[in-house]
């Protein structure tokens, strides 16, 4: 957020001269770059090999057969090894066979060989280059620059294939495609950024090259200020490099691009299982105060039965922005009305800036200071910079004995009844000052190392997040805390989830929204969410608010905010008409959330974003590739944003494949663009073919009722179709799904309380058979009933079975409600509707089409 008394950033002016500062600084010429040169092989090991010469120590080592590790410093020896984002180190992962060989030629390249990796190392000068095992080339240093030092500074310059692209690099506006751009890693507090405004809150070093359907990926683990540049300074090689540090990269091969991100996530950490209630719907604005204000909210959700889960809490619930204090006159009995919240099913989350207020009277900044905690100036004096609460401390994160004193905080401050943590101003952000943060000179902990602010600021935030979501579980050591960050690093998504700060209340920001968080899903940052509506300039319109929310409520992190100031920007802020629309896409989201919460269960386990560019799951299409706007939400969804004023259709790419109109059932083969209608009061949504969708019925909150019933929305995916499901032309198919349940909040799922089963869809001539095992885990829902839709089907099914025995046709779908079992065909619909009691044993169905 703005600080209103001082002037606006000049971040336009920097962005316009970025490329230009990125194309001198990357420049060979520029300066005087010492190169490599020639070096050494030393003594093989099973899985590493170390290069020496007068001007580069160089170790190469594998971790897996499509993991490697670059490690070059133009010193004797290497920096103490460790890493803020790395969490699995070298001594963790699995010998793989590997085998190190010279060249054949008799000098000193090496050759390593893994089960998919081929690993060049050229002695003279020394370049590393990147084959699969085939021998094709994925990607090498420059021949003629390959990496290089100029006093601190180190870069490496790559080369770069004509039809090669890249993405990720975490937060960054504009296209997804990163090639013929330049970009800075350094967290930035950029109130009201533009399409070209970089860099922003969150940097992460980490991209993918994608060439061919061919993916490979590369971290770059160097927390100083970093830039990346993709091919503006030569058409024919991209280069990376930082201010700082030395040259230590990841290399990663797919060639799957979800295989990448596997890799990635496996070595910095996964997101999680988010609780339940994070991923509902979430308001917010700066600020809602008095207590009235926020009781007057709360009452407004539930009356009008928009479904909401959390209401969050800015700056002026504060006494003078202390942090972790209420202010008395604001808040008189906040005990009470947290109470209440609770009882009307909310959560509340409130702010918590890094800036301590320098007041001799201020329980937390006495605390600091007698625990010697606040990050300080190379004379030993603790640094005081300006944020809200006036002159300001800010505790040296990279501590660990600080982490745990903030989390006490923390736990403090949660045992009092608030529920989550919004971390912002963690870039950290300071006032009235060019550089809007601390001094480059500021000194941090950092293990010992007493390292300046220029290394630790990128991770500053992340581990304020990490303090902070370690404090949650102080106090609530069974639950799964909720923390929003808006600056982290690589590998924050274990602590944090994040948003694209302060954006703008326009349409060319709703846009910018998709690309930039699929960007952050493809570095790591799988739980992320823009303001709805956006933050900055005045509000939204009605129409941009409601099309914002159309496409919000496909977000993984999804929640309203405005800044102080702008008209009120709730669901029912616009009018009766536009209140119904957006009370219908809220229903949805909490319709999906079986569906959401699968996909969390599999981020969780391999990394892969809920809200993902087509590229992931299509990275042969070149025209799946070059879709930044439209998106997968989860495996069977595709979601494509309406992004104009006044649009009311629009032409969307499908992929290739079975796909149908999630509003309609329409029937689309993929491969092409179709024509789709967008009415005010939805967006274009598809089903991929073959699709098994889990739901449930809409709640206020996600707490509110168990799941009764489970619903499972079935999209058959008929082979050779020609007009009728079950035609002679048909052969046997089936589909599958794995479904995942657990009580949505405590730990409990890591020691086997949770559920599992498999449903599978098979179509024959003449039947849809569906089955579904027993469950396994330990974890057991209420009682509930089991309701399966088979959606498209054209002909009146001639009987239903379950387990063998033929179920009773009800009138209509509805009157399904009222029996334990039976079924129901929709002729309006094309819909028919079986239900059965959930046993948890396992069922089989079988519709006999006719």
């Amino acid at each position: 957020m703005p600080n209103d008394e001082i002037p606006k950033s000049h971040s336009s002016l920097v962005a316009s001269l970025l490329p230009l500062i990125i194309l001198l600084l990357t420049n060979p010429a520029a300066g005087q770059w010492q190169a490599t040169g020639p070096a050494t092989a030393g003594p093989l090991t099973n899985d590493s090999v170390t290069f020496r010469g007068p001007h580069v120590l160089a170790t190469i080592t594998v971790l897996a057969p499509d993991l490697v590790r670059v490690r070059m410093t133009p010193g004797a020896q290497f920096a103490p090894d460790y890493s803020w984002a790395v969490i699995k180190p070298a001594s963790e992962w699995t010998k793989p066979a590997t085998e190190i060989n010279s060249d054949g030629a008799g000098g000193n390249d090496r050759i390593i060989r893994t089960a998919q990796l081929e690993i060049h190392l050229k002695s003279n000068p020394f370049r590393v280059q990147f084959y699969d095992h085939d021998g094709s080339l994925i990607s090498k240093d420059d021949d003629e620059r390959g990496v290089a030092w100029e006093g601190s500074r180190v870069r490496d310059w790559r080369s770069m294939p004509p039809d090669e692209h890249y993405f990720g690099l975490g937060e960054k506006a504009g296209p997804l495609d990163r090639r013929g751009h330049t970009y800075v890693t350094w967290n930035t507090d950029q109130y009201g950024w533009g399409a070209n405004t970089d860099p922003l809150y969150e940097d992460i070093p980490f991209f993918m090259g994608l060439n061919a359907g061919r993916a490979y990926g590369i971290f770059f683990d160097n927390t100083y200020r970093s830039s990346f540049d993709f091919g503006v300074s030569a058409p024919d090689r991209y280069s990376f490099g930082a201010e700082g540090g030395e040259m230590n990269y990841y290399f990663f091969w797919g060639p799957d691009p979800k295989k990448v991100i596997d890799r990635f996530t496996e070595l910095v950490g996964r997101l999680p299982m988010p609780p339940m209630w994070a991923i509902g719907y979430h308001q917010c604005r700066y600020s809602y105060y008095p207590d009235k204000m926020v009781r007057f909210i709360a009452d407004n959700f539930r009356e009008r039965r928009i479904p909401c889960d959390a209401i969050f809490l800015d700056i002026h619930y504060m006494d003078g922005y202390r942090i972790f204090t209420w202010d008395k006159s604001r808040f008189p009995d906040p005990a009470s009305l947290l109470h209440d919240l609770h009882q009307q099913g909310f959560h509340v989350v409130t702010i918590v800036d890094p800036g301590v207020k320098q007041d001799p009277n201020y329980f937390a900044y006495q605390q600091g200071l007698a625990g010697d905690d606040f990050a300080k100036l190379p004379d030993g004096k603790v640094f005081i910079g300006p944020v809200w609460p006036g002159p300001s401390a800010f505790p040296d994160f990279s501590w660990g004995r600080v982490r745990d004193w903030w989390g006490s905080l923390v736990k403090a401050w949660i045992n009092g009844g608030v529920d989550g943590i919004w971390n912002d101003m963690n870039e950290p952000s300071v006032f009235n000052v060019a550089s809007k943060t601390m001094p480059d000179d500021v000194v941090f902990y950092d293990n010992g190392l007493q390292s300046p602010e220029t290394k630790i600021h990128n991770v500053f935030g992340m581990q304020m997040s990490r303090a902070t979501h370690d404090g949650i579980l102080m106090a609530k050591p069974n639950e799964r805390p909720l923390v929003i960050t808006r600056a982290t690093y690589a590998g924050g998504q274990r602590y944090s989830a994040v948003w694209t700060g302060d954006n703008s209340s326009t349409w060319d920001h709703l846009g910018l929204s998709v690309p930039e968080i699929m960007s952050m899903g493809m570095s790591g940052l799988a739980l992320a969410g823009a303001d709805i509506g956006g933050f900055a300039g005045g509000g939204a319109s009605p129409e941009l608010y409601t099309r914002w929310l159309e496409t919000g409520v496909f977000y993984p992190y999804c929640r309203t905010h405005v800044e102080y100031g702008a008209p009120s920007q709730e669901p029912w802020s616009y009018g009766n008409k536009l209140e119904a629309i957006n009370r219908k896409s809220i229903e949805l989201r909490y319709r999906l959330l079986p569906y959401l919460y699968d996909a969390f269960h599999e981020t969780s386990k391999n990394g892969i974003p809920v809200m993902r560019a087509l590229l992931l799951d299509y990275p042969g299409d070149a025209r799946a590739v070059d879709q930044s706007y439209e998106f997968m939400f989860g495996d069977d969804l595709l979601v494509w944003p309406v992004l104009k004023d006044k649009e009311r259709s629009d032409e969307a790419y499908l992929p290739k494949g079975t796909w149908y109109d999630f509003w309609t059932d329409r029937r689309y083969s993929g491969g092409s663009e179709v024509e789709v209608p967008a009415p005010l009061d939805r967006i274009p949504v598809f089903v991929r073919g073959g699709a098994i969708i889990p739901t449930r019925q809409v709640v206020e909150y996600t707490d509110e009722a168990p799941i009764n019933p489970l619903t499972f929305e079935i999209y058959p995916n008929w082979p050779d179709w020609t007009g009728e499901p079950g035609a002679s032309d048909t052969t046997g198919t089936a589909s599958s799904r794995e479904y995942y349940e657990d009580d949505g909040i405590s730990f409990n799922f890591e020691h086997g309380a949770s559920l599992h089963q498999k449903i599978t869809v098979t179509l024959s001539p003449g039947a849809i058979d569906i089955s579904m095992t027993a469950r396994e885990g330990s974890y057991t829902p209420p009682a509930r009933s089991l309701v399966l839709k088979v959606h498209a089907e054209r002909a009146t099914p001639a009987d239903v079975t379950a387990g063998g025995e033929l179920l009773t046709r009800t009138s209509s779908v509805e009157a399904l409600e009222k029996v334990a079992s039976g079924w129901a065909y929709d002729a309006d619909s094309n819909l028919v509707a079986v239900k059965i009691p959930d046993s948890g044993r396992g069922a089989g169905l079988h519709i006999a089409v006719r």
